[in-house]
Parts: C-alpha cells; sequence; structure tokens
C-alpha cells in the first residue's frame, strides 16, 4: 500500500488525546503509520484512546501533561522525545458574560486554550526547527471568527490561536516548520456533549448546518491529519474551517420580503 500522506514512520505528539477531537486524531493518523503520543490531564481518558489503538496494532504511549503548565510541558515534552507533528488540541470551556466575568476565569482559560498552545509549540518545536522539519496544526473554533455571547474568553482565546499559529509559520516557516489552524464548526464532542442532551438541541443544530448535519470528531481529524501530511507541504499559515457551510448562513439570518 502507498503511504500517499508521507506519514509512514512519523511520531506526533497529541494534546488533549484522552478523548473527543484528540482521540480522533490519534486513531487517524495510527491508521495511516504514525505513531502518537497522547499528552493529557486525562490519564483514563488516555487509557481508553490507547485501549482503542491497540485494537488496530498500534502501540502507542501516554504521557501526563497539563499543558497550562511550563514544567508540565517541559518534562512531556523530554520524556516523549524527537516528535514530527504536534497538535494543540486540548482546551476548556468557562462560559460566562464579559460584564461580570471573573479575571481568574479568564486567566484560567488562556492559560489552557492559548498559553498552553504556546508552550507546547515552544517546547516540541525546538527538536523540529533543529532537525529543520516539522508540523504544527492548532485546534481553534469557528469562534475565532465570530464572537458568541456569554461565552467567556474562548472565542477570545480561539482568535489567539489563529494569530499564533500564523505568527509560528511566519518565524518557523524558513527553519523548515509548518504552522496551520483548523476551526472546527458544530462538533459533538465530550465538551459539548451536555448541550446536545437538553431536548430538541442536536435537531435544531443539525438543521442550522447547509450539510444537515453536526460534525463528529472523525471529520475534523480527516483535515488535521492532511494539514499534517507531506501532501499539505506547501500549506503553511492557514485557517481552514471544517463546520459544514455553518458559517456561510449569516445572510439567511436577515429578512428579505419576497426571496423567502
Amino acid at each position: 500500500m502507498t503511504d500517499w500522506l508521507g506519514l509512514q514512520g512519523k511520531i506526533a505528539a497529541i494534546t488533549g488525546g484522552g478523548g473527543g477531537i484528540g482521540r480522533a486524531v490519534a486513531l487517524g493518523m495510527a491508521k495511516q503509520g504514525v505513531t502518537p503520543v497522547l499528552l493529557d490531564r486525562d490519564m483514563a481518558g488516555c487509557d481508553q484512546t490507547l485501549a482503542v489503538l491497540r485494537l488496530v496494532g498500534v502501540e502507542a504511549r501516554a504521557i501526563a501533561c497539563d499543558i497550562a503548565d511550563p514544567e508540565s510541558v517541559r518534562v512531556a515534552a523530554e520524556q516523549a522525545g524527537p516528535v514530527d507533528i504536534l497538535v494543540n488540541n486540548a482546551g476548556i470551556l468557562r462560559p460566562g458574560p464579559l460584564a461580570s466575568l471573573s479575571l481568574d476565569e479568564w486567566n484560567l482559560l488562556l492559560s489552557v486554550n492559548l498559553s498552553g498552545y504556546f508552550l507546547c509549540a515552544q517546547a516540541f518545536g525546538a527538536g523540529m526547527r533543529e532537525r529543520g522539519k516539522g508540523a504544527m496544526v492548532h485546534i481553534a473554533s469557528i469562534a475565532s471568527r465570530f464572537p458568541q455571547a456569554a461565552s467567556g474568553a474562548y472565542s477570545v482565546s480561539k482568535a489567539g490561536v489563529v494569530m499564533l499559529s500564523q505568527q509560528i509559520a511566519l518565524e518557523w516557516g524558513p527553519l523548515g516548520v509548518r504552522s496551520n489552524v483548523v476551526s472546527p464548526g458544530l462538533v459533538r464532542t465530550p465538551m459539548s456533549e451536555a448541550f446536545y442532551q437538553a431536548e430538541g438541541v442536536a435537531e435544531r443544530r443539525a438543521k442550522a448546518v447547509p450539510l444537515g448535519r453536526v460534525a463528529t470528531p472523525d471529520d475534523i481529524a480527516e483535515v488535521v491529519i492532511y494539514l499534517a501530511s507531506d501532501r499539505a507541504g506547501y500549506v503553511n499559515g492557514e485557517d481552514i474551517c471544517v463546520d459544514g457551510g455553518f458559517g456561510r448562513t449569516t445572510m439567511s439570518t436577515v429578512p428579505r420580503p419576497g426571496f423567502e
């Protein structure tokens, strides 16, 4: 079988690998010959991901890591050793209106969703720069493009991820390191599952998407895998929105008599 993506034998560090999009990325990459290294605070979730990987004949590793803690990231990068790919995926959600949001809540979210990505990029990118080759894919959100009320610092953090990636692309591109973003739209993950348990929400959200369904983690993973591969070797500094067309529905909400 031809290694069309050019991923065979590579090693990928995946933050938030204990579930959701991180698990889907790990499994999808493993099927392409990549050895995943899972980084997460949730080691029970990582054990479940490892079990799924073993079912497809892949022996991976999991390292306990709090990406908001510089020392934890440093130790994790040391334990992981050289990697070819970094997928910055771990994240948290702390909703709240800006008028009453505490500074502690603001800083907590940014420390994971933005500063954590920066710390991991620094730690895992050092070896990539030394070897003159590497790929980073950062998970942002459609919320980076469209503000969402009462989402606390979430939209701000994801907008920051996009610019962080672009700056990495500019500074490290000449050193052989590519950096790109995948911005999911509506996705059913452990972090968002509570929303879908509310009556009627799953159906209403699916109806709002032109493709007629909410994304699965696998839908996002497919694009991540492509961007990490040699087939995307000339893609650098981009933000790919994977939302089933949801972001293109804005004008359809504007009343236009006679055009319904």
